[in-house]
């Protein structure tokens, strides 16, 4: 079998998100100023960057040589690129769903290196990086095990699986995950791929998904070829409109747990998938039934876009605004315990007992710190952990969000590190400093 190219997908991609998702300043070549991370049409752009266009997630990334890719709308990109090293750009949904219908056309030219033409996205829990990929010049990136076959929307599909090893991904650094990919044995410039039946194939040989991050309809090109492809997302005849309904101003409290329910409907009865931009903090939405829910953990007022989207490309949205209070004593004094359980050379495992030391009950808790080294975390238990740069985020378990005055809950969690492990020393529960 073949392995993957010198540039292995989920080589950049990982460490481009855990860029984007700090603070970093970045740079984005317009041709029409633009808010960070969001993007209006005929928006430009030609360096590392994510963010929203008419509701819909973009993806854009460039290594070696040169790349633009154009935002025209929610469901229509152009791509240029020139001496690559690595690209790739695509519009889509984050997270993505394992139900989605994409309709897509391409127009492809390409010379040199490899240029692929898929539905792309990510999943955690387990953590893989998959592909089906439709449009290819002049061959598709087949690597790893050939797992057999599979027929879907008119073609047949050769099945691969490969491991990364050591590679950085959406979670961090120095990550193992496995790679699904889906080659049309035929490539076509338009068609349907229904995303269910690869989600099934894949299943079948024991490579299943976990939960969906973001997934796209992406142009990739390495390998020092130059080219230029146009993408057009839904099939632009069914006419179906999308309504949201606006469920009002809503308020909450820091360390109070919110939901909202949001509805809508398609006129062509077609499923729909929901996305937001601007939630507070501790919130997030479900794809698939639109509830918005979780535990804020920072006050303020935040204007909350929410667009509820078919397979055909077709879209609503509703724009409200969410103030969250904050908790006072509810949120209140701690005390955090934090112990190194184990290390050896580039690895750890940290312990943590967040202690309610306030004379109110915590419903729900968020705990917030930065590492003084250069640690990551690979993995969590009792609660979640995330990353972005040196500061990471622990929230409770749907078991021991509610801390009583006095009550302690532990977490912990395990990382790598390369040149130092020390222990952060500065902790903020539901945004209260710590002892």
């Amino acid at each position: 079998m073949n392995e993957l190219p010198a540039n292995p997908q989920g080589r950049r991609r990982g460490r481009i998100l855990a860029i984007i998702g700090s603070a970093c300043a970045l740079a984005l070549v317009t041709v029409a100023a633009v808010l960070p991370g969001t993007a209006r049409a005929a928006t430009q752009v030609c360096s590392n960057s994510t963010g929203s266009i008419g509701g819909a997630f973009y993806t854009m990334f460039v290594s070696g040589g040169s790349a633009c890719i154009t935002l025209n709308s929610a469901t229509s990109y152009s791509a240029t690129w020139s001496g690559i090293g690595d690209f790739v750009g695509g519009v889509g949904s984050n997270p993505g769903s394992t139900s989605a219908n994409v309709s897509f056309s391409d127009s492809l030219s390409a010379s040199g290196g490899t240029t692929l033409v898929s539905l792309y996205g990510w999943s955690t829990n387990p953590l893989v990086e998959y592909y089906v990929e439709d449009d290819y010049k002049p061959a598709g990136n087949a690597a790893g095990t050939f797992m057999g076959t599979m027929t879907s929307n008119g073609g047949t599909y050769n099945i691969y699986e490969h491991q990364q090893v050591n590679q950085p991904c959406i979670t961090g650094n120095n990550c193992t995950f496995e790679q699904y990919l889906a080659i049309r044995t035929s490539p076509v410039t338009s068609g349907t791929i229904t995303f269910s039946n690869f989600v099934s194939a894949w299943a079948s040989h024991g490579m299943n998904l976990g939960t969906m991050n973001y997934q796209v309809l992406a142009t990739e090109a390495f390998g020092g070829g130059s080219g230029s492809n146009s993408v057009t997302l839904g099939g632009g005849s069914s006419g179906n409109t999308v309504s949201v309904t606006n469920p009002g101003n809503q308020s909450g409290t820091v360390g109070t747990a919110q939901s909202v329910q949001i509805r809508a409907t398609d006129s062509g009865g077609a499923a729909l998938t929901y996305s937001a931009t601007g939630l507070p903090a501790g919130l997030s939405i479900n794809s698939s039934t639109g509830l918005i829910s979780g535990t804020p953990t920072a006050s303020g007022s935040s204007s909350v876009t929410v667009t509820a989207r078919d397979s055909t490309g077709a879209s609503g949205n509703t724009t409200f605004t969410d103030s969250i209070a904050s908790s006072g004593g509810g949120g209140g004094a701690c005390q955090v315990t934090f112990t190194t359980e184990s290390q050896w050379p580039g690895g750890f495992v940290d312990q943590v007992v967040i202690k309610n030391t306030s004379t109110s009950a915590i419903s729900g808790w968020t705990l917030k710190f930065t590492f003084p080294g250069d640690q990551r975390i690979t993995s969590d238990f009792n609660g979640t952990a995330s990353q972005s740069g040196e500061a990471a985020t622990l929230t409770n378990a749907s078991y021991n969000g509610a801390l009583a005055a006095g009550a302690s809950a532990t977490v912990g969690f395990q990382g790598t590190w390369t040149n130092s492990d020390a222990v952060p020393t500065s902790f903020t529960l539901n945004g209260a400093t710590c002892a």
